[in-house]
């Protein structure tokens, strides 16, 4: 098969990464992948995993009909039969595409909490999660497939050698976030790890690692200021934003963190925290295990000012027995091995791609489907821009608005 993979950005995050590492193991396994994409800090990465970066045509507006152009062209002059986007705007530039040739079949993946509902009803749908699968099956005409973010367990593994670029406080327990600092579903957990740590560091050697930039990292590189000028020393460490942040998981005694971001902790068999939003803390267990495996790695509590409390609650088993981290770092390293493989996530993700090229969609389904989306779309366009006329648009916005 000859694929062209979209990310919807090159910034660094879980999406994006999930795009390209998955290209690279279809790649693997014999098909002709290219990545599409703006230029940006995991275009190193596509280049290190071997594919091929081609330049994404810029439009006035995203997602744009010069895009669509664009990735037309492709198909015609490359032979592209499988145009591939992640989240929405790359989704409907390769269905507008895909609809101007019989050439191509469009794909998407939408890795955020929920999906877009002007997406055609008919196009193939790959989620993260049981319960968003769940959620939309009954609302869509075509296939809406699992596949949960994958992880690379030979890059990111336990033993690795991976000495930190930052001073680190090597008799502190190091409790570690890896994490776009985004104002939604982000910050409220990441200021209330700062606030608990600030608190534990009073009776116990303790340190906070906080790797990632975004929005909000001004206003949590000040939290973490203020909270190192009341105790004297480097209690929180807010590094800013690494290509390679597998370091920072390497020196975690703990971890915090959600979606791929979590996955990748278990990868490197560390004990994990899983971060939500409205006070949402939980350490994974056998007991809790179920729960992550339906609703995905992420979680609504009963209220911010919720958060600190549960956050302690949720370290302390870990942060007191080194025998109860050994034991969470095991659990955690068999689940990403045996259930979020990189390797067999390929598989289910070649598998749909040939169902796609296989159920190609009719003329008077697609028109109708194109009619609708393009409706939804341009009533979700205005009803963003009054929102933001009247400062109430998020700017994650369906990780905004989780199922």
């Amino acid at each position: 098969m000859r694929i062209l993979v979209s990310p919807h950005s090159m910034e660094i995050g879980g999406s994006q990464t999930n795009a390209i590492e998955l290209a690279a193991a279809c790649r693997d396994r014999g098909h002709e992948v290219v990545v599409y994409a703006d230029p940006g800090p995991l275009s190193d990465r596509v280049h290190e995993l071997g594919l091929e970066l081609l330049p994404r045509r810029r439009a006035r507006i995203r997602p744009g009909v010069e895009t669509a152009l664009d990735l037309r062209r492709l198909v015609v002059e490359r032979g592209f039969e499988l145009l591939h986007g992640y989240e929405w705007p790359p989704i409907l530039e390769g269905y507008a595409a895909a609809r101007l040739t019989p050439r191509a079949v469009a794909v998407g993946t939408v890795m955020s909490m929920s999906v877009a509902p002007f997406l055609p009803s008919g196009l193939p749908l790959v989620v993260g999660t049981t319960r968003i699968r769940d959620h939309v099956a009954p609302r869509r005409r075509g296939e809406v497939a699992l596949l949960e973010p994958p992880v690379d367990t030979r890059l990111n593994a336990p033993g690795l050698d991976l000495p930190p670029p930052v001073e680190l406080d090597r008799d502190a327990l190091t409790v570690t976030v890896v994490s776009r600092l985004a104002q939604e579903m982000k910050l409220e957990g990441i200021l209330s790890a700062i606030r608990t740590v600030d608190r534990l560091a009073d009776v116990r050697r303790i340190q906070l690692l906080i790797v990632g930039d975004g929005p909000a990292g001004d206003q949590v590189r000040a939290a973490a200021g203020e909270v190192n000028r009341r105790h004297d020393r480097d209690v929180v460490l807010a590094v800013g934003e690494w290509p390679d942040p597998r370091w920072a998981y390497a020196a975690a005694d703990v971890c915090l963190g959600m979606g791929g971001s979590a996955l990748r902790a278990l990868a490197f068999g560390k004990p994990l925290v899983v971060q939500g939003e409205r006070g949402f803390f939980e350490l994974l267990t056998e007991t809790s295990l179920p729960t992550f495996l339906e609703q995905g790695w992420y979680g609504v509590g009963p209220g911010p000012e919720h958060g600190e409390g549960r956050l302690e609650s949720a370290l302390a088993p870990a942060l007191d027995s080194p025998a109860v981290r050994g034991e969470l770092g095991e659990l955690g390293r068999r689940l990403a091995v045996q259930r979020f493989g990189l390797d067999t996530a390929a598989g289910v993700q070649e598998r749909i791609y040939a169902d796609a090229l296989a159920g190609r969609d009719s003329l008077a389904s697609t028109v109708g489907d194109a009619l609708r989306s393009g409706v939804g779309l341009l009533d979700y366009k205005v009803r963003r821009r009054l929102d933001r006329a009247r400062g109430l648009a998020a700017r994650d916005d369906f990780n905004a608005r989780p199922v």
